[in-house]
């Protein structure tokens, strides 16, 4: 059985400057966004140049900051919301929602993609791929904050349950977090970035990103503690947090069959045709054409 390090919250300290771990977590997602986002401009099937990624990026942290309060307020704590409206705009009391944040993220990109004319699968395909290190990354920022720990886990059965400082329970527990940091973060980045490391139909790179991240989040939701004010939503096992991944299972399969059975095939599939590579048939035509002169 492990105990958690209990780390000091602040990462850095610089006179009268503080820099919270969780702080500086978001830091690194946003500077592994946008990393990866050049990198994935300079290929030549994206659509987004190398002039245009500053500015995705900030329309990103907008969208990831404004949904994943939203998401956290409705999704979470509705009830407050309602005795209290302004609650939501207290941010400084903390709550994000992953599922709200990658809404506000898909408004903010198409957004800004009808400002650079592109259509919504075009730009949500080329930002996909560059998300989940940031998860992983929010993950490791949880686990430093003794947040979001998992369900009870017997030390002789699972020799990593750990002890969190921070519960008044005193139980051992999943590290959920580290298993969501490896699932959701560097285990979604493989696949889909992977995926996307070629030209793809239209929606087929969102499809494979929501299909796999909501598997991955309805599995670990089962070690994940569920959050004490809402218990399980139903059968006496099912979360909050799986109920907010299936409709993306959904839309993840969907997006795939329509990507693959309606769309147009890439561009780069397309073979200009040369003079060399003239079938036998064409070049039968050709030489009658000009017998007939």
């Amino acid at each position: 059985m492990l105990t958690h390090p209990d780390f000091d919250p602040v990462a850095v300290s610089l006179g009268p400057l503080s820099i919270h771990w969780y702080g500086l977590m978001y830091l690194l997602a946003f500077s592994a966004a946008w990393a990866l986002a050049v990198r994935r401009a300079g290929f030549d099937y994206t659509p987004v140049k190398r002039e245009q990624i500053d500015d995705l990026i900030f329309y990103g942290a907008i969208g990831v900051v404004l949904g994943g309060r939203f998401g956290y307020v409705m999704f979470y704590n509705f009830d407050k919301f309602l005795l209290d409206p302004l609650w939501l705009f207290k941010v400084w009391e903390g709550g994000m929602s992953f599922h709200g944040g990658f809404l506000g993220v898909m408004v903010a990109m198409i957004g800004y993609g009808r400002k650079i004319n592109l259509r919504a699968g075009q730009i949500l395909d080329f930002v996909v791929p560059i998300v989940p290190l940031g998860l992983g990354f929010g993950r490791l920022g949880n686990f430093i904050g003794q947040e979001l720990w998992g369900r009870y886990a017997d030390p002789a059965v699972v020799p990593w349950a750990m002890i969190f400082p921070a519960d008044p329970s005193g139980l051992s527990r999943h590290p959920s977090q580290l298993y969501q940091a490896a699932l959701e973060g560097l285990l979604l980045f493989l696949i889909v970035y992977g995926f996307s490391s070629r030209s793809r139909p239209t929606w087929s790179v969102s499809g494979v990103f929501m299909l796999a991240y909501g598997c991955f989040r309805f599995f670990v939701e089962f070690f994940r503690q569920p959050d004490s004010h809402i218990g399980f939503d139903a059968f006496g096992w099912l979360t909050r947090g799986q109920v907010l991944s299936l409709p993306m299972i959904v839309a993840g399969v969907l997006m795939i069959i329509y990507a693959y059975r309606f769309q147009a095939p890439p561009a780069s599939a397309f073979q200009v045709e040369t003079p060399s590579a003239a079938t036998p048939e064409k070049k039968r035509q050709k030489k009658k054409s000009k017998s007939k002169r």
